[in-house]
């Protein structure tokens, strides 16, 4: 919120008299009359920014003020330049006054004039006649100074090419395209300004041309780049520079613009006069016969391999160092963009990006140029028919397991993932068996990529690759500690046995449990889908549960967890989704130690069994004996209510022979049995010291789960019938053992009754507590075949006053 100060100044501004406001454009004008512009200058310019930002309504300033401030945006002061074109973005231009340039003021635009006559463009027919006007400060010889004006007009025509590429025409496309090739091509190749040739008498005179050098120092023999040095640079080096930061997005977006002159263009007046044509690469004379745009792919190309050759040179600086790999990470982007327009030069252009990956793939400084380079591979790998194995296991084998912690490295290599996803999955058979490499993105900073494997991971759930991705996400927190553990075992001296984390990290290095944290760092899928010391593990890693990078990732498993299972069903077998059953019901009691999480895991589980049982009900007959086996173990109603009441339910509901024709009496009563037991023991004696009293729901589910058993198998009705008898004469003033709520004991006394009058009449007894589908899903009132829809239009008539 703004401050008492800052709200007075916005009032006083806002309730500013038009009498006032009047007497204050008069007084600036003189301001702005005068040869010096000094402070009062400066003031008066922000009070007016505030006074029309802080008004409702734009305001239309007086022409003579217009025409002033319209002239500060050539001031050699940019203060002027941010205030004026800040103020005129501010108001509507009066008739005629709108900031015009043409070839001959285009030499006095900058960045700021640039953007606000962006901003006035109100049509697609503006914007085109925007483009005509600053292209004609490009056609003919570069004036002297002239470079300054031209960078600001080309981030213009590449936001307009952004948002509206049609506004360009093909004679814009073809000017730009010639313009391209030549401040990329034909730049000087002398240091601007020249050298001293040195002596007593040097003056101007004696200023001899200096030839630019490489990186190294060598002085360069072939066309200028952006990775050649000198003391200074000639307007045309810089456009050169410039035009290579749009080179990409130009040939990305050009061909969206209409294609209906593809003519060669044999006149060839981008070759002004002045170009200085190489000795090494020298154009070919075929190439100038070239269209425009097929010329500028060629110039591209050539442009590209002269800076990966560049890039090979040993820089004396780091930044340029650091240079030389943002180079190559352009060079490759718009080597992969040239050879999707133009397929013929794949087979030219990968022998020098092979040779580029030989050279850089073995020091992972350069991984961010790797990943280009990747992107090419896939692009072109088939068309050249390469082996493209050795470039998949460093990206996903590598890349991951060394550098997880490189957040802006996780950032583009995830990146490069979702935009290629469908590629990947077809032809890259690593992709999907590098899981649990990938998720050590997620493992070592989960809010940072989290909504990037929201994305990907459907892409990695397949009927080869669910049990493990499971269990892997379940392991997640695991995983974090366990990086962690790395990452300060590689900078603590193995002697240091002080601090808090030793503990964990000597038995991260103890040959004993190496096992266990190798086994959490694999790098790919397919050795294993759990380990059988998961247990030992948790123990081992108790005291990470309250870290905060374990704690982080721990929140987002649930949803990952939601995106799994929301996958796995459409994919999966009743085979497969049976096994999964089998690990939610395992794994529920082998979670790392964050109760948070564990309650969080057990919520999930609970909803999807619940969920895969609807879908397929036989699932139930196929497992009963483990959820038999579950349900039985009475330290599951303490320590895992949610889940257990849920395994309870789906056995009373679908253990029949209207959901599976398997289903036997014998097993019917088998699981009555069960669940008598664990019901009896619940309600006969209080629950075990340092537990609390079950809720009333698992009891309650347990008694209906039982009723609907004892309905289909009719001999089981006078057991349950005994109990809920007993039930009934519960103390309902006072509290027993296993209940100490009198309104919670009420509920389960009364729910009780209504079992117990229901199972009075078996037939009925089963119509209610597992009616048929017809019975659950009704839709009498869509059903003209009864009488339903003709009452319900009856009663609608009578409620409703004509």
């Amino acid at each position: 919120m703004y401050s008492h100060g800052s709200e007075s100044l916005i009032k006083q501004a806002r309730e500013i008299q038009e009498s006032e406001l009047q007497k204050f454009y008069s007084r600036l004008v003189k301001l702005l009359q005068g040869n010096e512009l000094g402070h009062e200058t400066f003031d008066s310019l922000q009070r007016l920014l505030l006074i029309l930002s802080a008004n409702k309504y734009m305001k239309t300033l007086p022409p003579e003020l217009e025409k002033r401030i319209i002239a500060l945006l050539s001031s050699p002061a940019e203060q002027l330049q941010v205030l004026s074109s800040a103020v005129l973005r501010e108001t509507l231009p009066p008739s005629g006054q709108e900031v015009k340039y043409n070839q001959e003021n285009i030499s006095l635009m900058n960045s700021h004039a640039a953007a606000l006559l962006l901003s006035q463009a109100g049509s697609r027919a503006d914007l085109s006649s925007l483009c005509a006007q600053l292209l004609q400060g490009l056609e003919g010889r570069q004036s002297e100074g002239s470079s300054q004006s031209l960078s600001h007009t080309l981030p213009v025509l590449n936001t307009i090419l952004t948002h509206s590429p049609e506004s360009l025409t093909e004679d814009h496309v073809t000017l730009l395209s010639k313009k391209f090739v030549d401040w990329l091509r034909y730049a000087s190749i002398t240091q601007g300004g020249g050298a001293s040739s040195g002596g007593f008498f040097t003056g101007p005179r004696t200023r001899q041309p200096v030839p630019i050098a490489e990186l190294d120092g060598a002085v360069s023999g072939d066309f200028f780049t952006v990775l050649c040095v000198g003391q200074g640079f000639t307007d045309d080096q810089w456009m050169n520079v410039y035009s290579f930061s749009l080179l990409r997005h130009w040939l990305l977006a050009h061909h969206s613009v209409s294609n209906g002159n593809t003519t060669a263009d044999t006149d060839d007046r981008s070759e002004v006069d002045g170009s200085v044509v190489s000795m090494v690469s020298a154009t070919s004379s075929s190439s100038r016969l070239l269209p425009p745009k097929e010329r500028l792919r060629e110039k591209a190309f050539q442009y590209c391999q002269r800076l990966i050759e560049q890039s090979d040179r040993k820089a004396h600086k780091r930044i340029d160092t650091d240079l030389q790999k943002a180079c190559l990470v352009e060079a490759v982007c718009i080597l992969d963009c040239v050879c999707e327009e133009d397929t013929s030069l794949v087979f030219r252009t990968f022998p020098c990006i092979k040779a580029l990956f030989s050279r850089l793939s073995s020091d992972l400084s350069f991984a961010r140029v790797l990943l280009p380079i990747a992107q090419f591979y896939l692009h072109h790998g088939e068309t050249a028919a390469v082996d493209c194995e050795s470039v998949w296991n460093l990206v996903f084998g590598r890349f991951p397991a060394e550098l997880f912690n490189d957040l802006f490295l996780a950032h583009e290599l995830l990146r490069f993932l979702r935009l290629n996803l469908e590629s990947l999955q077809l032809r890259v058979p690593q992709y999907t068996r590098s899981f649990p490499n990938l998720l050590k993105l997620l493992a070592w900073d989960s809010p940072a990529v989290v909504s990037d494997f929201v994305d990907l991971l459907p892409s990695l759930v397949t009927t080869g690759t669910a049990v493990e991705l499971l269990h892997t996400l379940l392991d997640l927190p695991c995983l974090s500690a366990t990086l962690i553990l790395q990452h300060r075992s590689a900078c603590l001296p193995i002697s240091d046995t002080g601090g808090r984390p030793v503990l964990l990290l000597d038995a991260f290095r103890s040959p004993s449990y190496r096992g266990l944290f190798l086994f959490l760092l694999r790098g790919e899928a397919g050795s294993g889908d759990t380990i059988d010391r998961l247990s030992t593990l948790h123990e081992l890693l108790a005291e990470a549960a309250d870290w905060p990078r374990v704690v982080q990732c721990a929140q987002t498993v649930p949803v990952l967890l939601y995106i799994f299972f929301n996958t796995v069903i459409t994919v999966a077998d009743i085979k497969l989704l049976a096994h999964l059953i089998l690990v939610m019901l395992e794994r529920s009691s082998l979670l790392l130690n964050i109760p948070k999480y564990i309650k969080e895991i057990h919520r999930v589980f609970s909803c999807q069994l619940l969920r895969l049982c609807k879908l397929h009900p036989s699932l139930v007959v196929d497992q009963s004996h483990e959820l038999l086996e579950f349900a039985g173990a009475m330290v599951n109603v303490y320590s895992k209510e949610d889940i257990y009441t849920h395994v309870v339910w789906v056995l009373g509901e679908y253990l029949s022979v209207s959901c599976d024709s398997r289903c036997s009496v014998r097993l019917i009563t088998s699981c009555f049995e069960t669940l008598e037991a664990v019901l009896f023991e619940i309600t006969s004696s209080a629950p075990p010291p340092g537990t609390v009293c079950p809720a009333p729901r698992v009891i309650t589910t347990l008694m209906s789960a039982l009723a609907k058993l004892a309905s289909r198998s009719h001999d089981l009705i006078p057991r349950v019938s005994l109990f809920l008898s007993k039930l009934k004469t519960v103390n309902r003033g006072g509290s027993v053992p296993w209940c100490t709520c009198e309104e919670d004991l009420i509920a389960i006394v009364t729910r009780g009754e209504e079992l117990w009058s229901l199972l009075k009449a078996p037939g009925v007894a089963q119509s209610v507590l597992t009616p048929p589908p017809h019975i659950t899903t009704p839709q009498w009132h869509r059903d003209t075949n009864v009488a339903t829809p003709l009452r319900l239009r009856a009663l609608t008539n009578l409620t409703h006053t004509q």
